[in-house]
């Protein structure tokens, strides 16, 4: 009989992010129209309740990761942040409307829009999309806050000087829409 070697165990390579960045800033194609963040996020057994419909806090809980997906993708570092002291992103208020069901195994894309943008806080359009069905929106007003709990200017991405000022934000709708909310091309009439 053999001997078998004890297997060595080699510690995985250290990760720069707990999660890779999902979300992408979408160019509207017009002059004078801004783009948006599309996060894509798929519905999971926990997301829902027993009759495999998700659960309504969950979709704040989404437009949360969006909202924090596209922070990463404009290089704002919140762990660093709020390492440094230099203050965290904070909720003011939330607005939710409700309007279809999602379900267990459904693909969603949270779309983020800015409606404004100050030195401090601002106003975000989020929907979340189920193909071309609108499931949720919401607006979301949030503020840069310092760890005193005191408003302080939102910290720079890059050489931009607020991390909305993205070169496709702020975002604007789409001017083609009917409903000014939705950042999609509308569709031509066939």
């Amino acid at each position: 009989m053999s001997a078998i070697a004890p297997r060595t165990m080699t510690s995985p390579p250290p990760l720069t992010s707990l999660a890779p960045v999902n979300g992408t800033i979408v160019p509207s194609g017009n002059e004078d129209a801004s783009g948006s963040h599309h996060y894509p996020l798929r519905v999971y057994y926990d997301d829902t309740d027993a009759g495999g419909v998700v659960y309504h806090a969950n979709y704040v809980a989404w437009f949360e990761r969006a909202r924090s997906d596209l922070l990463e993708v404009l290089g704002i570092d919140q762990s660093a942040a709020l390492e440094d002291g230099s203050g965290l992103y904070t909720v003011a208020e939330v607005h939710v409307r409700y309007l279809a069901p999602a379900r267990l195994g459904d693909t969603v894309i949270i779309v983020t829009t800015a409606q404004q943008v100050g030195k401090v806080r601002c106003t975000l359009h989020q929907t979340a999309w189920r193909g071309e069905t609108k499931l949720a929106e919401g607006v979301v007003k949030v503020g840069f806050i310092g760890r005193d709990g005191r408003p302080r200017r939102q910290p720079e991405a890059g050489n931009r000087p607020s991390p909305l000022s993205h070169p496709y934000t702020p975002l604007r709708p789409h001017p083609l829409r009917k409903d000014t909310n939705d950042p999609r091309p509308a569709r031509p009439h066939a």
